[in-house]
């Protein structure tokens, strides 16, 4: 029987995307990957100042609430000129709260489009930008690990593509003319804060839930 592991996020694309990215481990350490919303977890107010400690705080309530294993993660874009906000600010940069679904979708488009306005004279050489991302994997009995990733870029001037959500349709990676909306899923993946970060915990997982293969 599999063993489930909770991811503590109730957003769609989310969950998607980590079951993506965590699909070998899944099928090594024969897991089920569930949302939040799948156990009835609680939902855990963001209330630390950086992206690995809203992480811990997250993976703790939900590892304490279910019994289960539990992963959450804390991301956000960081641009330069802005002194590094949105930051742990980012979902709700526009000073809305999102929901699911088309709700969701609205406050992305808020926040999109408040920070390009902050941007909007900001000259392309002094638009870096940054995606970072914390992980983080709490047990019932604990045990508490964490881990960052992140992804250099720049903002554009424009949304482009359809394949991301958030910020992604503003976000160059180092190097590319193309957004993370612009980029398939398998591309987005491996390149992304959230793949970096989530590849970092595998051995994290492995370790805490199954047998390392270096054992």
């Amino acid at each position: 029987m599999s063993r489930r592991v909770v991811l503590a996020t109730r957003n769609e694309h989310k969950v998607h995307e980590l079951r993506q990215i965590l699909a070998g481990l899944v099928d090594e350490l024969d897991l089920e990957i569930v949302s939040a919303a799948e156990v009835d977890g609680p939902d855990v107010p963001e209330t630390e100042v950086t992206f690995l400690g809203n992480a811990r705080l997250k993976a703790v309530a939900l590892a304490e609430a279910t019994g289960l294993p539990s992963v959450a993660d804390d991301s956000g874009l960081a641009v330069e000129v802005l002194g590094g906000s949105p930051g742990v600010f980012s979902a709700r940069w526009s000073g809305s709260h999102a929901g699911a679904g088309a709700a969701r979708a609205e406050v992305d488009r808020a926040n999109l489009s408040l920070l390009l306005e902050q941007v909007a004279d900001v000259p392309d050489e002094h638009r870096a930008a940054a995606f970072v991302c914390a992980a983080v994997v709490a047990l019932p009995d604990g045990r508490v690990e964490g881990v960052e990733g992140r992804v250099e870029g720049r903002l554009g001037h424009e949304p482009r593509g359809t394949n991301g959500f958030g910020y992604d349709p503003v976000f160059h990676p180092t190097g590319d003319s193309r957004t993370l909306a612009e980029y398939t899923d398998v591309e987005k993946n491996a390149i992304s804060h959230r793949g970096n970060a989530f590849r970092a915990l595998e051995p994290v997982l492995r370790s805490l839930l199954g047998t390392d293969p270096q054992d």
